[in-house]
Parts: C-alpha cells; structure tokens; sequence
C-alpha cells in the first residue's frame, strides 16, 4: 500500500531521488503531535492522492501486548506495536478540477470531518492538487 502512495504522490526526495516512507495516516502520532506542537489548525495537502481509494485506512490506536492504547507511547523501542485502522469510506474521483470546498464529493467532505472529530483540530486548508490554485481554505 506504501509503494502505491508512493508513487501516485510521487513521494520520492527531491535531492536524492531517495523513496519516501507513506503509508495510512496514524491519529495516535498525530494527536501526540498537535500535543506536543500546540497546533491549532490544521493544513490537509495532497487529497488528490487518496482519490484512488474506495476506502481509506486510518489508524485510530495501537495494540501493545494485548491492551488498547490510544496515546502515543513514552518508549517505542523494544516494544511490539500493532496498529489497529478503521475503514473510511472514499471518494474515489478526480479532485483537481476543484474551485471550492463546497463542490466537493460528500465522502472528502466526511471525511474532513472525520478527522477535525478525531483530533480536535480543524483542518482549515485542503489541497486537491498541486497548482497553488488547487489550495482551497475553507
């Protein structure tokens, strides 16, 4: 799935050429870090790549010897991490022709919300291609 977002993201260094890590997003490393930052909005870049998708994968929590845990862990080393996704519907079109957010399919606009629920942030800029008129703030 990494290798897939990938190379529809075109996720590879610019310098090096070197291939970035991708994969589903991980809320538990992310709440940790609207946390640690004090983040208090959010920017949701590259939606366009997800149109792929029929369903999306998010990581809501981990499972760490057997418990559920839903904070980031203290010390990740020498412990096996398992996370555990919830399915998310998607949209499965093409994003880029997009001049608003009020044009978009109702399953991105689910799941912006989705994730403002989830985080406690609200995401205030998606960007659905990557022209600076394909930034839309919302």
């Amino acid at each position: 799935m990494g290798e897939l977002i990938r190379k529809e993201g075109s996720e590879f260094g610019a310098t090096t050429g070197r291939p970035r890590r991708c994969g589903w997003l991980d809320l538990v490393q992310m709440r940790y870090a609207i946390m640690i930052n004090g983040v208090t909005e959010l920017s949701m870049m590259k939606s366009d790549i997800l149109s792929i998708f029929d369903k999306i994968n998010v990581c809501t929590h981990y499972l760490i010897n057997g418990e559920k845990v839903s904070d980031f862990p203290f010390d990740v080393n020498d412990i096996e991490i398992t996370p555990v996704y919830e399915e998310v519907q998607g949209w499965n079109c093409d994003l880029t022709g997009l001049t608003s957010y009020e044009e978009s399919p109702a399953e991105l606009k689910a799941y912006v919300q989705y994730l403002e629920q989830k985080l406690e942030v609200p995401i205030t800029v998606v960007s659905v291609g990557p022209d600076r008129v394909q930034t839309i703030m919302r």
